[in-house]
């Protein structure tokens, strides 16, 4: 008869215990425990297109804060303990505490997120993240598809222009209420140029 230790139970993982972990980029946190983020080159890509599109547009309208994949956001009520990862993040000006970027993880929920599918994204965690991020207050999110190049916007189902919108590269994206004055053509999110 083969006898087996049982097995410790693992604990939890912190906001904190993340924060300190050397590869802390490549994780978020759900359930005191770790997920990886797999971003691949091509929308990394994306979203980094996506990132100076907006600063051009920021840097003349000074509407807030822009915020790389790396950023995260602990600010789900459900779970204090959840660390989500945006790839593309922006917080309106005025709305940080003493207009100071947080050193950790910011507790405000974004204005905007942006999420570009990667080739490892499931559907289910995908749906998932939509789910908590306008559970969480997120008034705008842009979902990102590169393989069909088209953006899905999901808002507040409250919202006047409806819950979701999909734009195709021939269509013009615009910042809405959050960011009055943006737009470009989503075909600029995909171009190679």
């Amino acid at each position: 008869m083969i006898t087996l230790a049982p097995i410790a139970p693992v604990s939890p993982i912190s906001p904190e215990d993340l924060l300190a972990m050397p590869n802390s980029v490549d994780y978020e946190l759900v359930e005191g425990k770790l997920v990886e983020r797999n971003m691949g080159m091509e929308s990394s890509l994306i979203a980094g297109r996506i990132i100076v599109l907006l600063g051009i547009f920021m840097k003349e309208a000074q509407l807030g804060h822009l915020f790389p994949a790396d950023t995260g956001y602990q600010c789900f009520a459900d779970d204090p303990g959840k660390v989500r990862k945006p790839d593309v993040s922006f917080i309106h000006k005025g709305r940080l505490p003493s207009q100071r970027v947080p050193k950790g993880y910011c507790l405000l929920v974004p204005d905007l997120v942006v999420e570009v599918i990667s080739p490892n994204d499931r559907v289910d965690e995908l749906e998932e993240k939509i789910q908590e991020y306008l559970s969480a207050g997120v008034p705008l999110i842009w979902i990102v598809h590169p393989n069909t190049r088209t953006v899905r916007i999901h808002r507040p189902s409250t919202s006047p222009l409806g819950a979701i919108t999909r734009l195709g590269e021939s269509e013009t994206i615009t910042g809405e209420d959050v960011l009055p004055g943006f737009s470009c053509p989503v075909a600029a999110f995909f171009d190679q140029n």
